[in-house]
């Protein structure tokens, strides 16, 4: 019998779908800017938890509304508590970094997941890189290298910690991809998995928490907005919605439109927080997205005879 779900299924991104996808990476784009906002009032690391336990009750409310179950044994809490780790960590190096350096780098060098996934499923999980996505990450290396370059010119020790924990977030972000497709969690709900990356998130910001610095900073309305910003509407809305075009469109055609995140990261950094793109990181988003674009574009299908 066929279900509702698969009568809704859509065999390839229509204009709908393009318009909340443009939608969607806008607004993780400017999820940057909001924490760099949001630490004029709080610690990254409370950022962190905080985002965590807002928008995962956002997202069991949700469940429970949907009829979603969550807590049935399914064989993925281990791989669960693995990634959620992952996540957490990822999440600190993220939050941490953005504070040490621009919104621009920031964005930029987490958007390379993609680029370590791909190697890492390269050695890992079977997936041969062809002589395509080889152009591709030779394009995000040389995007790499310019970010870094413009971090050196800078001269500051703390831009370089900033923009190493921004790689290392995404470098962990891959990693927890990888987990995840090599595991039973693969086949769980995306709520669900979801729920697991924000429970190890709070619960590895609590273990950080003391030896980060005050949580609070100074109690003012436009950082506490931004957090809020985060929690309900980046976790709570923008994630579930990206489930509930994954559960409708094909995944390759939605991922053809990521290096939109990167940016518009650094748009907004530019236009929100005046952060002034140098030349370097005009060439390092274009290497970055044009790598982006060539990995993630659908292979073209071979002619039936």
């Amino acid at each position: 019998m066929t279900t509702a779900a698969e009568l809704d299924r859509r065999d390839a991104v229509d204009m709908a779908a393009a318009a909340i996808m443009v939608g969607l990476t806008f607004s993780w784009g400017l999820n940057y800017v909001a924490a760099k906002i949001s630490y004029a009032g709080y610690d990254p690391v409370f950022v962190s938890i905080a985002r965590s336990l807002i928008g995962g009750a956002c997202v069991l409310g949700w469940c429970r509304l949907r009829g979603i179950k969550l807590f049935e044994a399914d064989g993925t809490l281990a791989a669960g508590i693995v990634v959620g780790v992952l996540f957490g960590v990822e999440f600190l190096c993220l939050y941490i970094g953005l504070e040490y350096t621009t919104v621009a780098r920031n964005t930029l060098l987490v958007n390379t997941m993609p680029f370590w996934v791909l190697i890492g499923g390269h050695f890992l999980l079977g997936e041969h890189i062809n002589a395509r996505k080889l152009g591709g990450l030779v394009l995000a290396f040389c995007g790499l290298v310019a970010v870094f370059s413009d971090g050196i010119v800078a001269g500051s020790d703390a831009t370089l910690t900033g923009d190493l924990l921004s790689l290392g977030s995404g470098i962990l972000w891959a990693a927890t991809s990888i987990v995840i497709k090599r595991s039973k969690l693969v086949a769980t709900s995306a709520e669900k998995l979801l729920l697991y990356q924000l429970a190890g998130a709070a619960i590895v910001g609590v273990l950080v928490m003391p030896l980060a610095g005050p949580p609070i900073r100074a109690v003012a309305t436009l950082p506490t907005l931004a957090l809020l910003f985060q929690s309900f509407y980046i976790v709570a809305f923008t994630y579930v919605l990206w489930f509930w075009l994954l559960r409708r469109y094909p995944a390759s055609g939605l991922s053809s439109f990521a290096f939109l995140s990167p940016v518009f990261g650094v748009l907004c950094g530019a236009v929100v927080l005046g952060e002034a793109p140098t030349t370097r990181i005009f060439l390092a988003l274009a290497l970055i997205a044009a790598g982006l674009i060539i990995v993630n574009r659908p292979a073209r299908r071979q002619p039936t005879v």
